[in-house]
Parts: C-alpha cells; sequence; structure tokens
C-alpha cells in the first residue's frame, strides 16, 4: 500500500457507535441511512487505472473494482470475492488455481471471465509502470485459461504470498475492450465489477460512486451512494465536517486537529471520534548513489542521533508511537533491532561513529518529502527532524518538498539523496514490510540487494503456508535492516475515525490494506 501514500498521515474516517445514542436508532434498510454520505480525504488517487498506481490510489480501486480475493472486515487471511475457489495444486505452493463465479459481468456488461483476469495482470508487467504494483507479482511466471472459469497461476518460485497479492487492489479487474493491454487509460474513466460504479470523477474535487447494481461480491452494501471529496487543506476539511457538508473526513487529519475533534465542544457538536491500532509506518529512505549517503557511518551516525520519542511528542502529541523495525508493533515476528543496536539518541556516539570512520567535518545532506500526501504535519515533522541533526553540530540539512507526482517521480529516478516516505501494507504479512524494499527494483526506486535476504530469508519464509512458521526469517531481516541502515524507520501512526454522529459502521469499514470499505456506512435512522 503502496505501494501502498500525512505525516501524520493518519487515517483520518469515519466514527461509528454501536449502541444506541440519544434517541438514534441504528437501522439496516430504508429511510435516512440510505442517503448518499460524503467522506473528505486528503488523498485522492494519482492515476484511475490499477495498472500504474501503487500507492492511496488503492482507497478509491478497493470500492470500483474486484479482486479474486479479499479481506473481509476481520479477516487476516484472504476469503473468495470473484472467484468462487482458489487453492495451490502442489506441495512446493508454485501453482494456484481460482475457479470464478458463473455469471460475473463487468459494470458495462462485458463478461468477468479467465481471459479478463489474464488480461488484467498480464496488462500490469506489460505496461511496466515505473510507479505501478509489478514487483508484487515478481514470484508470477505465467497465467493459463484452460476455460473460462478457470486460472490457474504458474509461479517461478514456491510463494504462499501470492493469494494475499490476489486479495489485493493491485490485482484489480479490468474489462479488456476498455482498458488497452499495452498502455494505461488515461481519459479519467472506470469500469470495474466492484461495489461501486464511478459515475464521475473530478481531479482534485470529487468521486461520485453509486451502488453497482450487477455486483455480486462478497461485500454487504448498506448503503447506496457514496461522494468521495478531495481536500488540499485539512483545515478547510475539518470545517466542512464541523458546518455539516461531509459525513466524515478519512486520511489528512494533523495531531492538533484530531485532538480538536476529542474536545468535548466536537462531542457536544456532534462529532465522534474513534481511535485504533494503525500499521501505517513512516521511515526515512538512504540513496547511496549520493556519496555521503552511501557510507554506513554516516546512515548509522544519522540513526543514532534522530530521538523518536522527541519527535512524536512535539509533532504528533500521541498520536504515534516510536517505531524500532519496519515491521510494525501488532504484525507478526514485529521486533525491535534499531533499539537493539541504537538505543536512545546519543550524540557522544554518533559522533565516535564518524570520527572512526574519519569523518570531522560536517555532513551535508538534502532531506526531501511531499507536501501535499500525508497531511499537513509533514513538513513539521523534516523541521524537527533537522533540528535534531544540526542540535548535533555534526549534520548541516536542506529541506526540500515536492507535490506527490512530482516527489514520486523524483524518488523513483533517484534523485534524492534521503527522503521520507510512508507505508500501509498491502496485505497482513511481514512478508509485505520486508520485501517491498529489496531488490534491484523495489517500492522505494532505491536497488537494495542483500543476498541473505532475497536468496535465503524471503524464499524460505515463502514456502510457508502456515505464515507464522517464517519468524526466524522475518526476524533476522529486520536485523539486517538495523545493521544496513538503508531505511530508518520513524513512527507507526494510529487509525482516527472522525464523523457526525449520525454515521455508523466505520468500526467495520477498515480493510486490512487501511483502504475504506465504503459500503460498511450508513445513516442512523430517528425515532
Amino acid at each position: 500500500m503502496f505501494n501502498r501514500t500525512r505525516c501524520l498521515q493518519i487515517t483520518a474516517a469515519l466514527a461509528s457507535i454501536s449502541l444506541l445514542a440519544g434517541c438514534g436508532l441504528l437501522s439496516d434498510d430504508g429511510g435516512d441511512d440510505k442517503k448518499r454520505i460524503v467522506v473528505g480525504t486528503m488523498s485522492q488517487p494519482s492515476t484511475l487505472d490499477p495498472a500504474a498506481a501503487w500507492d492511496g490510489s488503492w482507497e478509491l480501486y478497493r470500492n470500483i473494482y474486484q479482486t479474486l480475493l479479499a479481506f473481509p472486515t476481520g479477516s487476516t487471511k484472504p476469503q473468495p470475492d470473484a472467484a468462487q475457489a482458489c487453492e495451490f495444486t502442489d506441495s512446493r505452493n508454485e501453482s494456484y488455481r481460482c475457479t470464478l463465479k458463473k455469471g460475473l459481468k463487468f459494470s458495462n456488461g462485458e463478461p468477468l471471465d479467465s481471459k479478463a483476469v489474464k488480461h488484467s495482470l498480464d496488462r500490469i508487467r506489460t505496461i511496466n509502470s515505473q510507479v505501478g504494483p509489478k514487483d508484487l507479482f515478481g514470484s508470477l511466471d505465467k497465467i493459463e485459461t484452460p476455460d473460462a472459469a478457470t486460472v490457474v497461476f504458474h509461479l517461478n518460485t514456491p510463494d504462499a504470498t501470492f493469494p494475499y497479492v490476489l486479495g489485493s487492489p493491485a490485482a484489480s479487474l479490468v474489462p479488456p475492450k476498455e482498458y488497452p493491454a499495452d498502455k494505461v487509460r488515461e481519459e479519467g474513466k472506470t469500469i470495474g465489477s466492484g461495489p461501486y460504479v464511478l459515475d464521475s470523477y473530478t481531479e482534485g474535487s470529487e468521486a461520485v460512486l453509486s451502488r453497482n447494481a450487477s455486483y455480486t461480491g462478497f461485500a454487504n452494501r448498506r448503503n447506496d451512494a457514496v461522494t468521495i471529496r478531495y481536500f488540499a487543506d485539512s483545515k478547510k476539511m475539518v470545517a466542512a465536517l464541523k458546518s455539516k457538508e461531509i459525513d466524515a473526513t478519512y486520511r489528512g487529519l494533523s495531531a492538533a486537529e484530531v485532538k480538536d475533534l476529542q474536545t468535548p465542544a466536537s462531542h457536544e457538536a456532534g462529532i465522534q471520534v474513534v481511535e485504533n491500532v494503525g500499521a501505517e509506518i513512516r521511515y526515512l529512505v538512504f540513496n547511496p548513489k549520493d556519496p555521503q549517503v552511501a557510507k554506513l557511518p554516516v546512515r548509522q551516525a544519522i540513526a543514532q542521533v534522530i530521538d523518536r520519542g522527541a519527535l512524536v511528542a512535539k509533532v504528533y502529541q500521541g498520536t504515534a508511537e516510536p517505531l524500532y523495525s519496519m515491521v510494525p508493533k501488532g504484525t507478526v515476528a514485529h521486533r525491535t533491532p534499531f533499539y537493539d543496536l541504537y538505543g536512545h539518541s546519543d550524540v557522544e556516539k554518533a559522533k565516535k561513529i564518524l570520527r572512526e570512520a574519519g569523518i570531522t567535518q560536517k555532513v551535508e545532506l538534502t532531506f526531501w518529502y511531499t507536501t501535499d500526501r500525508y497531511g499537513p504535519s509533514t513538513a513539521e515533522e523534516f523541521t524537527e527532524i533537522k533540528r535534531q541533526l544540526e542540535e548535533s553540530d555534526l549534520f548541516k540539512i536542506n529541506l526540500r518538498g515536492q507535490p506527490w507526482k512530482a516527489f514520486q517521480a523524483g524518488y523513483k529516478k533517484g534523485d534524492y539523496p534521503v527522503f521520507g516516505r510512508g507505508w500501509f501494507p498491502d496485505f497482513p504479512d511481514p512478508d509485505n514490510f520486508i520485501a517491498p524494499f529489496v531488490g534491484k527494483q523495489n517500492a522505494v526506486g532505491t536497488p537494495y540487494e542483500p543476498a541473505p535476504i532475497l536468496n535465503e530469508l524471503l524464499p524460505k519464509s515463502r514456502r510457508e503456508s502456515d505464515r507464522a512458521a517464517g519468524v526466524k526469517e522475518f526476524e533476522e531481516a529486520q536485523q539486517i535492516f538495523a545493521q544496513d541502515v538503508r531505511l530508518l524507520p520513524l513512527w507507526q501512526g494510529k487509525l482516527y475515525v472522525g464523523a457526525r454522529e449520525d454515521i455508523a459502521g466505520a468500526e467495520r469499514a477498515l480493510d486490512p490494506q487501511t483502504a475504506m470499505q465504503m459500503w460498511e456506512l450508513y445513516r442512523k435512522t430517528s425515532w
């Protein structure tokens, strides 16, 4: 998630309560709960074509496109969606067969058959978008379609995580007649088979969704229509929530705005906030193309200086927590190798690391961040990182910000020596916090090829259908990350849900990719 993209990129979604409140009554059908629900967010799609996005665009895709498998609320393993059933047909996890449900159609009437599935996934690899999800399909060799209802995926290596990839928006299904096999569709329209149809889309403004009459997947839709409004300013988004222009906010609130929505005054004004544990992480990426960053002692010294506790306290005011591994707390195999190696912030230790490497002058570096993807706290976060590093008297830090599309293009080309990224899980497995960041081509655009991880640890873990059996391999991978310091985890965000008091269902609305399942939301009726 993403390729999985608010510093704090807090997931500000919809709040819900499961008990009667005031004179409101929860209802499944009829009356006010069927009215259009309006959701505000600062995370707009970078493209509408799933072949060219590994980022927050998935939040929209989850609602308009279908996948063979999916993650219903509360599930940690993929379950059938467009597929009737899927299974590995060999003991090595190298051949995976899916049988489609009967009578599936896209919203334009085109049949969703095995050829459509093959077309959807083949075009991702053919188009080979630099910012697309192709790297998630690295284990896929070829696809066969023995009949209209059967799809067989042949893998080039054992990969027990492949079903998880098929359950992510990376594997969104599209009709062959409407989506070219060799280029991205760019006219601003979509056709899918998901819970909703995209009636209209205005870039930077809104996406208007209505119920897809031909949908036959797992989602139990609690509403008929949703409008997603895109904001460039979180203050305006909060103001729209307070003035009842929108029913809820989703992604992009600053820590101060979360705190404001939690006050008694906001509660009295009819706004609710729910806090949940999240798997969103924020981290720095070091690009060894830069001669200074290429020096391991420089990266180690930065890891030794940065005070995560101070960063979280000052910028995020308790809405996040320090993170000492790329695998977040709450995920199987989570450990704290960066704390084990570097402990608390210690300038003298950092100075010793540099001096022993013969580095006696201040190290000057430029840190880059996106100005419009992760929310209004991003600049404040990088200002605090700059302050910490420069107060050590070991570094001179320049800060540069770019809008998301330009920022994404820049880091993919290797233009930035150090830059900040966010990560939302593509699927709920520790593999997804290790594998996307390694290899010649990876999610952050900076080749990183640690042989033990690529040649031993990941292949061994992917042979295990019981995902908990690979804990040892993931522990070793985390340790290698901490030793190499090519990535520096900073913090793990909590999920905050805020909405008008008449909106229910948000406790069920976030899937494992933290994408909003809009169909879970509904409006409560009154006495």
